[in-house]
């Protein structure tokens, strides 16, 4: 059986629905392979659904490493006020968070879901859920695209590719998009888990598990080199590293790492260092525990510190030996951690690699090697910090998708 449609787009994620609802009065199918829509949408904020993020547009562009300059025009043409107007527009109240991470009102992410598939009920397009895809060409005669499931031959003349990554495999997000990418001739960029907690080496920090610190300063050494500065709020869990400064710089951090962990206040390491010596000088009769104090470190942090240096905490300072003294000072202000391995794509939030966005025209999200291809989602070589900001990249890279297809879309007598 042979089916026509003017669009296809493949992926009932967020870029794909967005991408559907955005065409306007053609003929459009929606083919998914789950049997049911935005699996990884429902269960993103532990399913809260942070769908956006209130900061500035400036701002924003910098959450996405070195490929803002290229999301830059699908931010500007769909941004996140954008968004929060969209969804309020159609009875989804928000929440904007002292982080200014913005949540529906009830926090349930079926509302954002429900959003989308209305929109796309009432744009008719024709979703087909349980869509397995055998093989995707391109017909370079017909300039279409002919889309091979067990069942039917789809043929189209616009195709939408928005399947996703390789994160949350279990939603369905396995990689598929990038087959089909480079049967079409576009270039992969090595995936790798992104936004995904760290494990070190002979981590003990077991029985801090659940303790968060604000605004904790991270260097990032490689071959005893220090290569890059991070500052947020870490979380230490069970069995390895993780929170906002962790998650959003996984993607920076590789296996052999070594990540030093300042626990002070103190910016300037040499600073502190002076500051402890002096204290320790000045504070003959105090207990070393009291002095540490001072520094506004979690008491049970303090203690694991003081193990891992040998120092017994009622001891005054005029007892600290030099050694204590320099592997306290070490510990508080330098925490090593060998990174051993960074969590897989069964827990990593996002995929970095993909698409090659350097074969994508940013203006339009159209490839630039066929002809009415495009590309919008996570399938793309790019990925953002935590906050909000990959799921508004998905729905500002549907919408310029579905926005050029608007401008130039021909219905042709066979499509109809």
């Amino acid at each position: 059986m042979i089916k026509r449609y003017d669009v296809i787009v493949i992926g009932a994620g967020p870029a794909g629905l967005f991408s559907a609802l955005s065409i306007k009065n053609k003929n459009i199918l929606l083919l998914e392979k789950n049997s049911a829509p935005g699996k990884k949408l429902l269960i993103s904020g532990a399913g809260q659904c942070n769908f956006t993020n209130n900061c500035s547009i400036d701002e924003f562009l910098k959450k996405y490493g070195n490929k803002g300059s290229f999301l830059k025009p699908a931010l500007y043409n769909f941004t996140n006020k954008d968004s929060i107007e969209f969804f309020k527009q159609f009875g989804v109240d928000y929440n904007i968070r002292e982080d200014n991470k913005v949540f529906p009102k009830s926090y349930k992410a079926i509302d954002i879901l429900n959003v989308l598939l209305d929109k796309c009920i009432e744009n008719k397009v024709e979703i087909k859920y349980k869509s397995i895809i055998n093989d995707i060409e391109f017909d370079k005669d017909n300039e279409s695209f002919n889309i091979k499931t067990p069942d039917i031959l789809y043929i189209c003349k616009y195709l939408i590719i928005a399947t996703g990554g390789k994160s949350y495999p279990q939603t369905g997000s396995t990689g598929d998009g990038y087959i089909f990418a480079k049967k079409l001739g576009h270039s992969i960029v090595t995936l790798v888990p992104a936004l995904t907690p760290v494990k070190v080496e002979d981590y003990k920090f077991e029985e801090l598990s659940g303790i968060s610190l604000k605004n904790v300063t991270i260097t990032q050494w490689k071959n005893n080199k220090k290569i890059n500065n991070f500052n947020g709020d870490i979380l230490f869990t069970h069995k390895n590293i993780s929170g906002p400064v962790i998650i959003n710089n996984s993607r920076y951090i590789e296996v052999g790492d070594v990540l030093k962990l300042n626990f002070t206040d103190f910016n300037n390491i040499e600073d502190f260092k002076k500051y402890f010596e002096d204290k320790i000088v000045s504070s003959g009769k105090l207990r070393i525990k009291t002095i540490i104090k001072d520094l506004n470190i979690p008491k049970r942090l303090i203690d694991i510190i003081l193990k891992l240096s040998n120092v017994d905490q009622d001891k005054t300072c005029s007892e600290l030996n030099k050694n204590g003294r320099k592997k306290l000072m070490e510990y508080l202000s330098s925490f090593p951690l060998k990174v051993r391995a960074l969590g897989n794509f069964n827990i990593a939030m996002v995929t970095k690699g993909g698409v090659s966005t350097k074969e994508i025209n940013s203006k339009s999200m159209e490839s630039k090697i066929i002809k009415n291809l495009y590309f919008a989602g996570e399938v793309i070589d790019i990925d953002g910090d935590t906050g909000g900001f990959n799921i508004q990249a998905a729905f500002s890279m549907g919408k310029l998708a579905g926005d050029n297809i608007n401008s130039k879309l021909i219905s042709f007598d066979c499509y109809k």
